[in-house]
């Protein structure tokens, strides 16, 4: 069939009710064959766990892509409810199902399920795909490990009240193929959720760039709007990021039914496209639709509380439900910019419009939205709808973030030139890089778990010393002379870090599992436990530490961490709920059986007297646990936007809508590496202020809101003595009077760097920073920061730049993690691409606050221990669809911090760092050798001063006094092992160094004034850097001009194959160079030359220098410095030097010479100088 069909058929399907006989039809397209195999399964034959949600299953038929077996179904819900709840439950009944426990015997890799609520109108469309790990028996085979199997899901939202754009697009060329029949991962491909993701972004992007326009218009032409905005400090910008904000909200929220509402109907059966009828008048008439409807809707009927009169809101003849919060406060100061005084006359053409494009009629903001499906519901790794979700308001913050009104027309310009590389520019300004969810929620369940382990297991311990009558049990043992038997006591039980991981990663998986096993009061042959006993009968005391935890973002940015950590605190909550006793006394924590219970989950919550809602556990997670800071008040109105969300989503009270809460207090606009000197011994201006947090949290009415804000504030600026600086101790002070600071921090901070940070260095200086380093990027100031505002032995997670491990300027952080830190984790990225629109190299880091870590146990009193350092350096073989704690778990080594080396932080196995070891203890740091290192030339502009030889040729001609500042030069990709590829360039070396009379070579000063203003050293947009030189002078000083002349080592500085070469013809570098000289001239070089060359340095310089994005090294030259050189007699050296000599005479005659006989031999007189054995030449050569 043709595309035009194809899109015929998935409409037809998508956008109306569920029917079989129009689904069974689209399958069959869509596959080309099945083999119909139908069987239904109702009643009973749903296993009891899952008929609270599992009407029935019906299998229509089977198909084979040959590698792979995939069903297809259709499972009736059980309430209308249950398509957008109990989704966890609805992946794992299908699960089941796939793995032969009910339905069929036969285990599946996948299936394609129609899931469809009871009226049929709204269903999902999945894919369900079993992630099989499998295990070797004692015979050898291969089996499938069953414990703990996870199945993933994808779906496409589609029915009565979705459009089908998204699945066209993702579908139509599958359904058009009549030749192929479609593969599992080609299938897989289709539900890709990323794709959609990028095609809505430009969408909007495109949005907000015409609706700042049109607001620049509307001011323009209005002075006293325009007076207003800059009375309250509002700009078309951030009102356009605002504005575009607050209708995708409301597009997010339409889909809950709240909108619409009948003034006697209930919650949930509003219209589920309320925003387009309000355009089209359905619910009032109007002249201008922003002014006469969304501005009102805005701030008078979604943000005053109608409860007295069941929130009906007249101007629309239905019921708006408060929400509260400040989403829907007015932009700007002092309450505001005047909505209700100026009419801002946006054209109704920007909301809704008639122009045809190539995919549908209408380009405006509600066009663009209607055709994308919305899902409230987060993403998670194990279930992705395809669909727009929450997430995209951080990756819309990423992305927008860098614009203000100065830089828009600059932001425009850079996207009309197509280049990404442009648009990237700006993120780099404010190191703003929205972290992706795999490695949130890698870095959410690692800090739980780490948070949860202390939190159980570090108790105070007592030792009892047994007497003789006690001894007496183990017989003579218990009397022989100078030996004491002790026994240990502990307040807590003991769980290990194990037990925990298999609760974090699994427990929503075996959630049903284990209720039923609960529900029967007993194991059976068919159900038993399948989470650890520790957990089960310690639920009540994890359950409190769960609800106690404390975790700050202190750049919070979009809100990715906090959203994450709540998701996984309330998962483990929801399973612990299984096990729960009916009457849980914290006084009664050591004794295990009062976690014991025969009472059903049900039961026991009605007893208890408890809510253990989902909806609850958020708002509890919301308003005790979760705190955030950012600079920028853009970002923290989008944290607080998904915090919002995220409890809308879980809302289940038709009957009784809650107002959000008011978030001011625990995501805050501030510098998190500023503080302020502050009154801290007045407990009761303390006391006041906690008192009234909790308060303002929860009031609904605008008036007493502001009242107590203000009475807030004002106790603030008592405490501070006015000052207006953010401070953690005072706006988040209940969290450090109550436990010392916090349980975890987690984040991923701004990568500004040094040269971007010269306004704030002398105030981060004066801070007192142990960490501070003139050129220091800011993510390191957070470490330290991160590290003050932990508690006792909190958990730090954050994911930044990895250049602190090895750069000069990370030397006192090494040390500061060594000294202050329990490092438990450690993920080098190296050369894989984290985020999307950043080349930065990362790693992932968790520590755990403490004092002498690097001393011996022994010496360590009171201090975490037990765990060790876990590192993991990410290899070429992983990618972003690769679990990461999988992966984790299976390619980490084990260390000991004592190892890392404050120099360069390097990793490895024993076997490993016993190697790097006994080499380093042989040599003798390179800068022990009296070399120098010295960077190429820094022109600052290599376009003008980079010649070719034909440019060289054509100014010697005009004046053939330019040879004496003409050299020749090499770039770092001209560098090969032994020997160079010359590429006929020059440098004009006119050096500062120098002091050159430019006049004295006329050809070169009218070449070099060619280039205009460009070669101006004033640090303005378009010239060269700043500095105190002349027009026509490099950039740099280069007072060491003279060691190019020498003999020299030269080696790029960035580079994916090692190569070192020995000149002596006078060559110069480029920037991307290093050259090494020392005063002998050459002869010692030779014998440096053929070291670096070696098997055994490439092996030890890989270990030093990661690999970075694109398989570079970057070889810096404080690192490099320290590669540890034998000092042998020059008369030993001399082998290695005739061999070098020879390699050398070879690669001049021909540079693609095979002189890889002369390099072994070179490798072996290596070998033998480092004393190593078969086993370490096995290393260096990669048997081993």
């Amino acid at each position: 069939m043709d595309k035009q069909q194809a899109k015929h058929i998935i409409q037809k399907t998508f956008e109306n009710p569920f029917d079989k006989e129009r689904f069974v039809g689209f399958i069959k397209n869509l596959l080309n064959r099945i083999e119909e195999a139908p069987f239904s399964y109702q009643g009973q034959f749903i296993p009891e766990s899952y008929r609270q949600y599992i009407r029935a299953l019906e299998r229509i038929g089977k198909f084979n892509d040959s590698e792979n077996r995939i069903d297809i179904l259709i499972i009736k819900l059980q309430k209308e409810t249950s398509i957008e709840r109990g989704r966890t439950m609805q992946r794992n009944f299908v699960a089941g199902y796939l793995q032969g426990k009910y339905g069929s015997s036969n285990e599946k890799e996948a299936a394609l399920v129609a899931f469809v609520s009871p009226d049929e109108e709204d269903w999902r469309f999945s894919l369900v795909k079993m992630d099989y790990k499998f295990e070797q028996t004692q015979t050898g085979k291969m089996k499938v490990k069953e414990e703990f199997t996870p199945a993933r899901r994808w779906s496409f939202l589609v029915g009565v009240n979705e459009n089908s754009h998204t699945a066209q697009s993702r579908l139509v060329n599958i359904l058009a193929n009549d030749e192929h029949s479609p593969t599992l991962a080609e299938l897989e491909q289709a539900f890709d959720i990323e794709t959609v993701t990028k095609e809505f972004f430009i969408k909007y992007r495109e949005l907000f760039i015409r609706t700042k326009e049109e607001l620049d218009k509307v001011i323009k032409k209005d002075l006293k709007i325009r007076a207003d905005f800059e009375a309250k400090g509002v700009n078309t910008v951030d009102f356009a990021k605002k504005l575009l904000g607050q209708i995708v909200f409301l597009y997010f929220l339409q889909k809950k039914g709240w909108f619409g509402v009948g003034r006697d109907a209930e919650w949930g059966t509003g219209s589920k496209h309320f925003l387009r009828e309000l355009f089209n008048k359905k619910h009032g008439n109007y002249k201008n639709f922003f002014n006469d409807i969304l501005e009102p809707l805005f701030y008078e009927a979604l943000r005053i509380d109608r409860s007295h009169d069941d929130d009906y809101y007249s101007r629309f003849n239905c019921k708006i439900p408060f929400l509260n919060g400040g989403l829907f406060d007015p932009i700007g100061n002092n309450g505001g910019y005047g909505w209700v005084h100026t009419d801002i006359l946006l054209p109704d053409e920007l909301f809704s419009n008639n122009v045809k494009t190539k995919e549908d009629i209408g380009t405006g903001i509600l066009d663009i939205f209607d055709r994308y499906n919305f899902t409230v519901k987060e993403d998670e790794p194990l279930e992705k709808e395809v669909a727009i979700d929450p997430e995209l308001l951080g990756k819309a913050y990423e992305k927008f973030n860098a614009i203000r009104p100065d830089n828009f027309e600059e932001y425009k310009k850079a996207l009309k030139s197509g280049n990404k590389g442009e648009e990237s520019k700006f993120n780099k300004q404010y190191g703003v890089y929205y972290t992706p969810r795999e490695i949130v929620h890698y870095m959410c369940q690692q800090s739980l778990i780490n948070y949860l382990y202390e939190a159980l297991n570090n108790a105070p311990v007592i030792y009892e010393k047994l007497g003789k009558e006690q001894t007496a049990i183990f017989k003579d043992m218990g009397n022989k002379p100078q030996m004491d038997l002790t026994i240990e006591h502990r307040a807590h039980p003991v769980i290990s870090k194990e037990d925990i991981e298999i609760l974090i990663h699994y427990g929503e998986m075996v959630r049903e599992n284990e209720a039923r096993v609960e529900t029967k009061g007993k194991e059976t042959r068919t159900y038993s436990y399948k989470l650890p006993e520790t957990i089960r009968k310690n639920a009540n005391l994890i359950d409190q530490k769960l609800s106690d935890i404390a975790v700050c973002d202190p750049a919070v940015g979009s809100g990715a961490f906090p959203v994450g950590m709540m998701s996984e605190i309330v998962k483990a909550r929801n399973v612990l709920s299984t096990f729960l006793s009916p009457s849980f006394n914290p006084s009664n924590e050591g004794d295990a059986s009062f976690n014991e219970s025969p009472l059903p989950l049900r039961e026991r919550d009605r007893v208890r007297g408890k809510d253990r809602t989902i909806y609850d556990f958020k708002r509890h997670c919301i308003e005790k646990s979760l705190y955030g800071v950012d600079i920028d008040s853009g970002a923290v109105e989008i944290a607080k936007l998904r915090l919002w969300l995220s409890l809308v989503v879980d809302e289940d009270d038709i009957k009784n809508i809650k107002p959000l809460p008011n978030l001011d207090y625990k995501i805050v606009c501030g510098n998190s590496l500023l503080g302020v000197k502050r009154d801290l011994l007045n407990d009761n201006l303390f006391q006041d202020l906690e008192r009234l947090k909790p308060v303002y949290f929860n009031e609904t009415n605008p008036t007493k809101k502001q009242e107590y804000k203000n009475r807030i504030d004002g106790l603030i600026g008592q405490i501070t003595n006015g000052h207006k600086e953010f401070d953690f101790e005072i706006y988040f002070s209940e969290v450090f009077h109550h436990k010392g600071g916090f349980d975890v921090v987690i984040g991923n901070p701004p990568y500004v760097r040094q040269e971007d940070l010269k306004p704030i260095k002398p105030i981060l200086e004066k801070q007192g920073y142990e960490v501070y380093n003139s050129t220091s990027d800011i993510y390191t100031y957070f470490y330290e920061k991160g590290w003050q505002v932990l508690g006792d032995k909190g958990h730090l997670t954050f994911i930044t730049s990895n250049k602190w491990m090895r750069a000069k300027y990370g030397e006192k952080l090494r040390k500061f993690f060594k000294d202050k830190t329990a490092v438990r984790q450690i993920i080098d990225f190296g050369g894989h691409k984290v985020f999307e629109s950043a080349t930065v190299d990362t790693n992932i880091i968790i520590f755990q606050k403490t004092v002498g870590a690097g001393l011996a146990p022994a010496q360590i009193k009171g201090q975490p221990q037990g765990l060790p350092l876990q590192i993991l350096s990410i290899k070429s073989d992983f990618n972003h669809n690769i679990d990461l704690a999988g992966y984790f778990y299976q390619n980490a080594i084990t260390m000991n911090q004592q190892d890392l080396d404050e120099k360069c932080f390097t990793f490895g196995d024993d076997a490993v760092m016993q190697l790097k070891k006994k080499m380093e203890q042989v040599g003798t740091p390179l800068k022990d050798w009296g070399v120098k290192i010295n960077r190429g030339i820094v022109t600052g502009f290599n376009e003008a001063f980079i010649i070719d030889n034909e440019t060289k040729e054509r100014l010697c001609k005009e004046d053939p006094k330019c040879i004496e500042i003409l050299k020749p030069i090499l770039r770092g990709r001209d560098i090969q092992r032994y020997s160079y590829k010359w590429a006929g360039l020059w440098v004009i070396a006119t050096f500062p160094a120098l002091n050159l009379d430019i006049d004295k070579y006329p050809a070169i000063k009218d070449y070099l004034k060619s280039f205009g203003k460009r070669l101006h050293q004033t640090g303005e947009k378009g010239n060269r850097k700043k500095t105190g030189n002349k027009w026509f002078e490099t950039q740099d000083n280069i007072a060491y001009y003279g060691e190019f002349e020498k003999g020299k080592i030269i080696y790029p500085n960035m580079t994916k194959f090692l190569p070192f070469v020995y000149d002596d013809k006078n060559l110069y570098t480029n920037q991307k160079c290093y050259i090494l000289t020392n005063q002998d001239n050459g002869t010692t070089l030779k014998f440096i030359v053929s070291l670096l060359n070696s098997n055994p340095f490439s092996w030890y310089i890989r270990i030093i220098f990661p690999e970075l994005q694109g398989g570079t090294r970057e070889l810096n030259e404080n690192v490099f410095c320290n590669i540890p050189i034998p000092k042998i007699p020059e008369s030993t050296q001399q082998s290695f030097i005739t061999l070098v000599d020879q390699v050398l005479a070879a690669k001049k005659k021909d540079p693609s010479a095979d002189t890889s006989a002369l390099e072994k031999q070179i490798n072996q007189l290596v070998y033998a100088l480092y004393n190593l054995t078969p086993e370490e030449i096995a290393i260096v050569e990669g048997k081993k």
